[in-house]
C-alpha cells in the first residue's frame, strides 16, 4: 500500500472520487478496442476506430453527463470547432499509437474485459479484469494489459510488472496455466513492455499479496495512517485526510 489512508478511504469507506480527464479519455480508449474486436477482422482499421470514438463520446453525452463535462472542461475554443472534435483531438493519437503496436486484423481474442476471481489457499479472495486475453492456435497464453499512459521510465517498471503478474496468478490459478506472456501496450508513447512470467515469480507474486492482505489486517486495528508523498497532489481525499487538515471519517465496520 502506498498509502494506507488512501486505501481505507477508496476501498473500505469507498468515498466517490471524481474522475481525471486523463481517466475518462482512457475509459473511451478501451470501450473502442473492445467494441472494434466485435468487428470482423477486416473492419478493424484505424478508420473504424475513429468512427467509433465518435459514437462513444456521444453515448458518454447522453449516458455519463458528468463524465462528458468533465472532459470538456478547460476547452477554450479560439475558433469555430465542434466540441466533440475539441474532445476527441488528444484520444486520437492515443488509438493512432495502438495501430504502430499491433494489427488488430491479425487478432482473435479469447476474452475481452474478463472478469476473473479465485481464492487462494490462505482463504484469501481475489478478482480483478483482464483486458485482453489471447490463446494461440497451439493453446498459448497471453494476457494484455491497455494503457493510455506513458510507459514507466528506466527502474519504474515494477508496479506495472506486479499488476500484470497478479493477472497471471489469477488465470493460472484458474485455469491451471501459466500464461507465455504478457503485454502492456502503452499508447501514450507506443510503447510495449513485454515478460514471460515463471512459476516460481507468480508463486512469489502470491507470497506478496498474502503479506499485503495481512499489513491491511493489521491496519484495521491499529489504524490506516496517511504517508505523505508527491502523489499526494493528485488525491481526491484531501479532505478527509490529516496531513492536509482535513477530517477522517469514522472507520465503517468490516465484514466479519
Amino acid at each position: 500500500m502506498t498509502c494506507p489512508l488512501l486505501y481505507r478511504l477508496r476501498v473500505i469507506d469507498k468515498l466517490p472520487e471524481r474522475p481525471s480527464a486523463a481517466a475518462l479519455r482512457g475509459t473511451l480508449v478501451h470501450s473502442v478496442l473492445e467494441e472494434l474486436f466485435t468487428m470482423s477482422a477486416a473492419q478493424r482499421t484505424a478508420d473504424t476506430a475513429t468512427t467509433l470514438i465518435a459514437q462513444h463520446w456521444d453515448r458518454m453525452r447522453v449516458e455519463a453527463p458528468e463524465d462528458a463535462e468533465i472532459l470538456a472542461e478547460g476547452i477554450n475554443l479560439e475558433e469555430p470547432t465542434d466540441i466533440a472534435d475539441a474532445v476527441i483531438a488528444p484520444i486520437r493519437p492515443l488509438l493512432e499509437a495502438y495501430f504502430t503496436l499491433e494489427d488488430p486484423r491479425r487478432v482473435e481474442p479469447h476474452a475481452r474485459e474478463m472478469g476473473v476471481s479465485t481464492e487462494l489457499a490462505s482463504g484469501l479472495s481475489l478478482r480483478g479484469y483482464i483486458d485482453r486475453v489471447d490463446i494461440s492456435p497451439t493453446g498459448l497464453v497471453r494476457l494484455v494489459d491497455y494503457k493510455t499512459g506513458r510507459s514507466p521510465g528506466a527502474g519504474f517498471e515494477a508496479k506495472a510488472l506486479f499488476q500484470m503478474r497478479f493477472y497471471a496468478l489469477l488465470w493460472w490459478r484458474i485455469a491451471d496455466q501459466i500464461p507465455a506472456r504478457l503485454d502492456l501496450l502503452y499508447f501514450g508513447d507506443g510503447q510495449r513492455i513485454s515478460y514471460e512470467p515463471t512459476e516460481d515469480e507468480l508463486r512469489a507474486t502470491e507470497r506478496k499479496i498474502m503479506a499485503l492482505s495481512d499489513a491491511i489486517a493489521r491496519a484495521a486495528i491499529h489504524g490506516f495512517t496517511a504517508t505523505p508523498s508527491a502523489l499526494c497532489s493528485w488525491c481526491s481525499f484531501q479532505d478527509a485526510c490529516p496531513e492536509f487538515g482535513g477530517h477522517t471519517p469514522p472507520m465503517p465496520a468490516l465484514p466479519e
